[in-house]
């Protein structure tokens, strides 16, 4: 229910919508001095009030604090005020830059609703938004959706009423001033405004670095296969979009978001061959986080004139269907060239497709589906993002997209980098490894793509990491070893050799229970140049178990996670990998199906390599029990010291995050005992105290805060002789006071008036009431005038507390 308050002499309350007469105290003449202004929205611009300059203790905030929208974007804004303060009411408008609000024109964007008990529209002035009912509060939030291409800056502002209402402010912590994004930021999408100028085409490659771990996440972090799926994506022209923030995933973005599974999202693509020029592919990693001695997974792909545009996409598992990747990244310039490098961090962004909150939830399909959107911090709290700040979520990824090639001729001619030059490299004869004994090493990763494809010459390169240097005298080769090579097809013996794929991670078995069938898949890079057939199989299927019997009991398994490194670092060790439950026996009882294995590894003999290390202990509880707190973790140096010195560090701190803390209810003291309210007789009188703080987080509960006790003053007497006598005395007391205020009454311009009365008796125990006192025309002048010389009224609020 909406309830309204019709002030005659108060068109500024009456623009605010504001249900707070009772709590605010306004005079008479403070009413009558309020200007009348007819224009659009603009009088809530010109609010009356009290204003206090550097009024921190109330903020209005833009979630992320960015200083740019992105046209048409969807943004949360809070407005909140800091314990121990309050506010009962708010205005919030959005105006363009130097613009006044009277015209409907000068508002920009829109306010969406969040929750309808908390916030509403203006009635009068239908941009705004403010409160649904008068009551204690801290914080609200609401939507605001950004407007179109060409608006320029604009300027959120809010008011807040407390006791009084506080103006809207040009600067400060109640504004907040948004410039638009001319271009693309944070993998969010924007469509292509022109069309490619550039000629020939460039080849890339893409690398993916996961860096979502314990150490950057630390919340529920799921320590059990946790991975990042098979990248999936493609080089596109702009009529085809793969996925895009504010549409709605595919069948094969689904597939990919819920199960890590690109088999659909593949299909999808292939069915648009014309607007597609190279399907990326690239390996799942395990784990989700980059080590040291594992290549990054990456793909390479093409792009030309009409298809210049590249997506792709990633599950982050295990989560309900959470993502990274980039949409529609534009790989053309201006200058009709070709961008030689793309850095770019990554967060999660939800598929809106399943409503699970933390990464291990149960399937929960949402019905109807959602857009695709981005993660934020203030989305659940029992999010692993959560935070209640409402601070940015720590980028879990980065992609690096980097030209390798170009091909055929350029309209750009101007020479950029290096890269497109590659210099013939004569072969280096290797009759055996010379490498020193004291130098210990990674194995070599697989040779990289050759630089060249056509047939110039050009190179190729591997790597391999240098894990120990046991005698500093003796330098140890280079990590990085280069081959000269051609492209595909180019050489005598390979003139009908087929360039293939890596092979994209198993499909799900086909069954949930027992033994079925699973595939995978690979497609051809490049064909034969001499025109022959590609015999090579791109699919592979084998058999499968899920669950060898079937039974009410049985459990339904993920895949085994790929093996954890070993828990040596030199000498015999173990090594692990896990898999997990997917679902529960349908009777209820216990999974009883293994969910860890565990094997030896071995290492290279430990008197080679000075620092050992044991593996590190698991994380400390949090110092705190509630609120921020410090947790760590050790590990012991478990070689000998005359190997060396070891400098690794053997404790590490970070922060941890519990629940809020709990905060009691705060009172003032009470307050004195009030006069009885019987002249004689049995009467009562009563003592109140105010809440100062509302209890939060589970604290101790507000107790009483009014309180009464029976008071007796004397007996009331019926005899008439003594009750005259009362009488007389009384008219006795009356005049000694009237004389009194005869010399102190009040002087005014062309009258005098007599002193304020007492308050009135308080209209409510609690929940708010009225008090009322009156100054009265004790003597008007002849040169007076009627409208200066009127009897006075003041009303004040009692008895906020609520009942």
């Amino acid at each position: 229910m909406r309830l309204s308050l019709r002030l005659s002499r108060s068109p500024v309350l009456l623009a605010l919508a504001l249900p707070l007469a009772a709590a605010l105290a306004f005079s008479d003449e403070t009413l009558d001095k309020v200007p009348k202004s007819e224009g659009y929205c603009s009088r809530i611009l010109r609010v009356q009030g009290t204003r206090r300059e550097g009024y921190t203790e109330f903020s209005l905030r833009v979630e992320g604090d960015p200083d740019f929208y992105k046209p048409g974007t969807s943004y949360r804004v809070t407005l909140s005020a800091a314990p121990p303060s309050y506010f009962r009411g708010f205005t919030l408008i959005a105006l363009k830059e130097n613009r006044e609000g009277d015209k409907e024109e000068d508002h920009a964007g829109t306010f969406q609703i969040i929750d309808e008990e908390e916030t509403q529209f203006m009635s009068n002035c239908p941009v705004a938004v403010t409160e649904s009912t008068p009551r204690r509060r801290t914080r609200i939030q609401v939507f605001w959706i950004a407007p179109p291409a060409g608006t320029g800056c604009v300027i959120l502002k809010a008011s807040i009423v407390q006791k009084r209402i506080i103006y809207f402010q040009d600067e400060g912590s109640l504004t907040k001033k948004l410039c638009e994004q001319d271009s693309t930021f944070d993998g969010v999408t924007d469509k292509p405004i022109l069309d490619c100028c550039a000629c020939g085409t460039a080849k890339y490659r893409l690398t993916f670095y996961g860096n979502w771990s314990e150490k950057t996440h630390p919340k529920d972090y799921p320590r059990r296969a946790n991975h990042w799926s098979a990248i999936i994506g493609g080089s596109h022209s702009k009529n085809y979009v793969l996925w895009e923030y504010g549409g709605y995933a595919s069948e094969g973005v689904k597939q990919v978001a819920e199960l890590g599974s690109p088999v659909k999202m593949e299909e999808e693509i292939r069915q648009q061959s014309d607007e597609v020029l190279t399907v990326i592919k690239a390996k799942a990693q395990w784990p989700a986080w980059q080590p040291l001695n594992v290549a990054a997974p990456s793909a390479e792909f093409s792009v030309d004139r009409t298809r210049h545009l590249m997506s792709f996409l990633t599950m982050m598992g295990p989560s309900p269907d959470w993502n990274v990747g980039l949409s529609a990244e534009d790989l053309c310039t201006k200058e009709c060239g070709w961008v030689q490098k793309v850095v770019q961090d990554l967060i999660p962004w939800d598929a809106g497709t399943d409503s699970g909150v933390t990464y291990e939830s149960p399937n929960k399909p949402t019905i109807p589906q959602e857009k695709i959107r981005p993660l934020t911090s203030l989305d659940h709290p029992q999010s692993p993002f959560y935070d209640p700040e409402g601070g940015s979520i720590t980028q879990v990824a980065r992609v690096v997209i980097e030209r390798i090639a170009r091909k055929g001729e350029q309209c750009n001619i101007v020479p950029d980098n290096v890269d497109d030059i590659v210099a013939d490299l004569a072969p280096e004869e290797k009759d055996e490894d010379d490498t020193p004994e004291t130098c210990i090493y990674s194995n070599w990763s697989p040779w990289s793509a050759c630089s060249s494809s056509t047939c110039d010459k050009g190179k190729r390169m591997r790597q391999r990491m240098l894990k120990a240097q046991l005698d500093l005298s003796v330098p140890c080769p280079d990590t990085q070893d280069f081959q000269p090579c051609m492209g595909p097809g180019c050489s005598d013996e390979d003139g009908s050799t087929c360039t293939m794929s890596e092979w994209i991670t198993w499909s799900p078995c086909s069954i949930s229970c027992g033994t079925g069938m699973r595939s995978r898949e690979r497609y051809v890079k490049q064909f034969p140049e001499d025109g022959s057939v590609c015999t090579l199989p791109t699919e592979e299927t084998e058999k499968c178990t899920v669950n060898e019997e079937c039974s009410p009991s049985s459990c339904l398994m993920t895949e085994w996670g790929e093996w954890d490194e070993c828990s040596a670092t030199c000498g015999m060790g173990m090594k692990k990998r896990h898999r997990m439950v997917k679902m529960s026996p349908a009777d209820g009882s216990m999974c009883k199906a293994e969910t860890s294995q565990a094997e030896k590894c071995m290492m290279p003999e430990c008197h080679t390599i000075p620092c050992l290390l044991s593996p590190w202990s698991e994380w400390s509880d949090c110092s705190v029990t509630c609120g921020k707190g410090m947790r760590t973790r050790q590990r012991m140096l478990k070689s000998l010291a005359e190997l060396g010195d070891c400098n690794e560090e053997l404790e590490q701190v970070e922060k941890c995050m519990l629940p809020e803390c709990p905060i009691d209810c705060e009172l003032t003291e009470w307050s004195q005992w009030s006069e009885c309210n019987k002249s004689c007789g049995k009467g009562h009188m009563i003592r109140t105290r105010m809440i100062q703080m509302e209890p939060q987080f589970g604290g101790a509960p507000c107790p009483e805060t009014v309180q009464r006790k029976r008071c007796r003053v004397r007996k009331c007497l019926r005899n008439p002789s003594i009750q005259k006598l009362r009488w007389r005395e009384a008219r006795e007391s009356r005049r000694s006071e009237q004389l009194r205020e005869e010399s102190d009454g009040e002087q005014f311009p062309g009258c005098r008036m007599r002193p304020w009365t007492a308050w009135s008796e308080c209209t409510k125990l609690c929940g708010g009431g009225i008090q009322e006192r009156y100054m009265t025309v004790k003597k008007r002048f002849k040169s007076s005038q009627f409208t200066s010389c009127k009897d006075k009224k003041e009303i004040r609020a009692c008895n906020v507390h609520p009942c």
